[in-house]
């Protein structure tokens, strides 16, 4: 086996980046993680940069804005994962990605890049209600954007954070489960896709030098986790004993609700929408020349819904 690729890790000290930075460390990676100058005094990300430090990374001086710093840190590595938050609409996502492409494909080293997605695959959202499409139609942008420059890939698809997803029961706004009552969104029947963010890491650090997952797309469907939102519900009552109360919202309700909202919560509900209204995650199969990862690394022992809801107790 070949010496394991240098890893730089943009977006370090995010939600997901964080997590990359351990899994990447963990599986022996020497790896690499941008400290933006922008950074100013936020002290909790400095404090989780040298927490990083001290664990064996290198901290790569480097600056959106200063398209040669971004050249020269791309030059020290083998492969760019990008875990650029997606919270700052299309003002701000899309044009650091762009940004990190010109540097890629100027730098000229590079043997894989992953783009910041690892959420519900863009390029089968075509028919994606505004204003929630915006995502989906950027995240395309940026695809256009690498493979036009060759730049080798591996777009993953992560489906549903469960920290997000399960924590909530799978309703908006929510993030810990009532012991009370729940709403339903649709007939709560719609299969939709749970993977825990730490799992997302692993499985992604693992593509890193695996040849099957070269230009493809990677769908993160650990079986025992394809569950619908009345399943999840079930899952949670089994561990508290009890029943939840169970109001029902209708598809219309929930359109009624969303046209109240500001623009950047109508953009997460319209993603609620697809997921839970069409199924939008389990309704297809995934083509012969993109890969699965729970079947491309059956070792790696994902966290199951209910072990993950256990948590809450």
């Amino acid at each position: 086996m070949g010496a394991k690729s240098k890893v730089l890790i943009i977006g370090g000290t995010g939600y997901l980046g964080k997590r990359l930075v351990k899994a990447s460390l963990e599986h022996g990676h020497e790896t690499y993680v941008l400290q933006r100058q922008e950074i100013g005094v936020d002290i909790e990300k400095i404090q989780m940069l040298l927490s990083f430090k001290k664990q064996g990374a290198h901290l790569v001086i480097g600056s959106f804005n200063d398209h040669l710093s971004l050249v020269e840190a791309v030059k020290q590595v083998d492969v760019v994962i990008c875990a650029v938050s997606g919270v700052h609409i299309r003002s701000h996502q899309i044009l650091l990605q762009l940004k990190l492409v010109d540097a890629i494909k100027e730098a000229g080293n590079i043997k894989r890049f992953f783009p910041s997605e690892f959420g519900t695959d863009p390029a089968r959202m075509a028919d994606a209600l505004e204003p929630g499409r915006v995502t989906f139609d950027d995240k395309m942008v940026v695809r256009k954007a690498v493979e036009d420059a060759g730049i080798p890939f591996t777009y993953v698809s992560a489906n549903c954070f469960a920290g997000y997803m399960v924590g909530g029961l799978c309703q908006p706004g929510h993030i810990l489960p009532s012991r009370e009552s729940v709403t339903i969104l649709g007939d709560g029947n719609k299969k939709s896709i749970f993977v825990d963010e730490d799992d997302i890491a692993s499985y992604t650090i693992r593509m890193i030098d695996d040849s099957r997952t070269c230009n493809k797309t990677v769908y993160i469907r650990p079986s025992e986790n394809i569950l619908s939102q009345k399943e999840v519900v079930q899952l949670w009552e089994k561990l508290i004993g009890k029943q939840l109360q169970k109001p029902y919202l209708s598809e219309q309700d929930f359109f009624n609700i969303m046209k109240g909202q500001g623009y950047e919560e109508q953009v997460g509900l319209t993603h609620y929408y697809h997921v839970y209204y069409q199924g939008c995650l389990t309704n297809f199969e995934i083509e012969k020349h993109n890969e699965e990862a729970s079947a491309l690394y059956p070792d790696i022992k994902y966290v199951k819904v209910e072990e993950y809801l256990k948590q809450y107790l």
